[in-house]
């Protein structure tokens, strides 16, 4: 078997002539020596708070095949290895990342969105997976190295191609869509995310619709009918020429949610697809996800699988860490439910999340307990966000209210005297109150941006309550 991604002379055409020779066939492209794997071609990556020249000797001795750093660096390292010296190490990872979608005939999707992109991408890969080898990052690399990495690392034998695109200002995603090139381009929803730096729920939708600036000729682009500006979307994707597929509840839309029932550890959907009713199982509960299903669906029937085949699969797919997946863990009286939602938030996200919450049913004598995190980068309207969630935590009716974080504290001030449990500062700070309330039955779901820190909450409790932890 033949597993090398990428021959020498594809480098050298790529990268230029190396210092040094190959010893070894080139099998995967990295940037993190602590993942690195024997015969990776490592990228010395300059990032924020590190230098990948500071590792390389750890590459080399992790199996590295090959390294590639700058020019004035290349000289020191004679001797230990092949060497491919650039002026700039991340535009060299986007040319070889250019000369992977260059090379492949395999059809693209790319997808992005305020909420939903990664359990999206994550879809396609089962979904596309089923019609052919399906090529997608194992997580979030949606920014400006973990495009590029993704497409260096896009084997040529790859039938489906799936890209998550983010960002956190306007003008991030035109050039990261000019590399991918998609043949479909999904957008998930509008929300409030980083809407601290863009403003307006208006100025986000034209960020989003970058991804339409890269789409192939006679490109699908697939949008949610019920996001805000819609037809905002709509009418920059036709502009640029793409064809519009639409999903979401709205009569109109081409793929349209006709009934959404939670169903075991997953979803019963009933749909109407390009005029056929269609009812199948999706392996995650949550309306966002059923409503995401859709536009995936779309997006697959866009890079030529068949509607049906897309259903069966979808029953395959479960949530990611962090994006509501589910655990049993053991409290001193008996089993109780932990949803694990830690991975990110902002008002969209957690207002999904509430409701899944509503949805689960507590064991005999459980109650729905929410333990969240402050959401970020939400500018002058983060207070008033935060404590107008107090609402949806009535209505889907939960019993305690844990809040950890200077924003949470107007959402733990907001909400019924009767459901609250503790705040703090920090998340740290509400785990020992959390931890002793929790009994069996209970269904206890975590959530917050990444930089409240809620992620070592569902850490400590999985370590706090394995018992005999098991997925839900």
């Amino acid at each position: 078997m033949n597993d090398r991604l990428w021959s020498p002379d594809e480098l050298s055409a790529t990268l230029g002539a190396p210092h040094g020779k190959l010893s070894t066939a080139v099998r995967g492209v990295s940037i993190d020596t602590r993942t690195l794997q024997p015969g990776d071609l490592f990228f010395a990556i300059k990032g924020d708070a590190s230098d990948g020249h500071d590792f390389v000797d750890r590459a080399f001795a992790a199996g590295a095949a090959a390294v590639v750093v700058e020019k004035g660096k290349a000289e020191a390292l004679a001797g230990q290895g092949a060497v491919y010296p650039v002026d700039h190490t991340l535009p060299a990872m986007e040319r070889l990342g250019v000369a992977a979608r260059r090379r492949t005939q395999a059809r693209i999707a790319a997808v992005t969105g305020s909420v939903g992109k990664t359990s999206a991408k994550e879809m396609l890969r089962v979904v596309l997976g089923k019609a052919g080898p399906a090529h997608a990052a194992a997580a979030s690399y949606n920014n400006h190295w973990g495009v590029p990495l993704t497409l260096a690392r896009m084997p040529a034998s790859a039938s489906f191609g799936v890209f998550e695109i983010g960002m956190n200002h306007a003008g991030e995603i035109t050039p990261l869509v000019a590399l991918v090139r998609p043949h479909a381009a999904l957008v998930t929803t509008i929300a409030p995310v980083h809407i601290e730096y863009l403003g307006s729920l208006q100025a986000i939708a034209e960020a989003k619709a970058e991804i339409f600036t890269g789409i192939e000729p006679d490109g699908v682009a697939v949008i949610n009918r019920d996001a805000p500006h819609f037809e905002l979307l709509k009418e920059r994707a036709l502009t640029l020429g793409a064809r519009v597929a639409t999903f979401g509840a709205d009569e109109q839309a081409d793929a349209r949610l006709l009934h959404f029932e939670h169903s075991g550890q997953g979803s019963r959907i009933e749909a109407r697809i390009e005029g056929r009713d269609v009812v199948f199982a999706l392996g995650a509960p949550g309306l966002h996800m059923a409503q995401n299903a859709l536009g995936v669906m779309l997006v697959a029937r866009a890079l030529g699988v068949d509607i049906a085949a897309s259903a069966d699969a979808l029953a395959e797919f479960s949530p990611a860490k962090g994006r509501g997946e589910r655990m049993i863990l053991s409290a001193k009286d008996g089993p109780f439910t932990l949803i694990d939602e830690s991975y990110n938030a902002n008002p969209a996200s957690m207002r999904a999340a509430l409701d899944l919450l509503g949805a689960t049913l507590p064991g005999v004598g459980g109650r729905r307990i929410a333990a969240l995190g402050d959401m970020l980068e939400l500018g002058a309207q983060g207070a008033a966000m935060h404590a107008a969630l107090a609402d949806d935590l009535k209505r889907n009716r939960v019993d305690l209210l844990f809040c950890a974080g200077p924003l949470m504290q107007g959402l733990f001030d907001a909400a019924p005297i009767a459901m609250r449990g503790a705040s703090g500062a920090k998340s740290a700070d509400i785990q020992s109150s959390l931890f002793d309330e929790i009994h069996a039955g209970d269904v206890v779901m975590v959530k917050g941006s990444n930089g409240s820190r809620m992620g070592p909450v569902v850490a400590a409790l999985k370590s706090n309550f394995s018992g005999d932890a098991s997925a839900a």
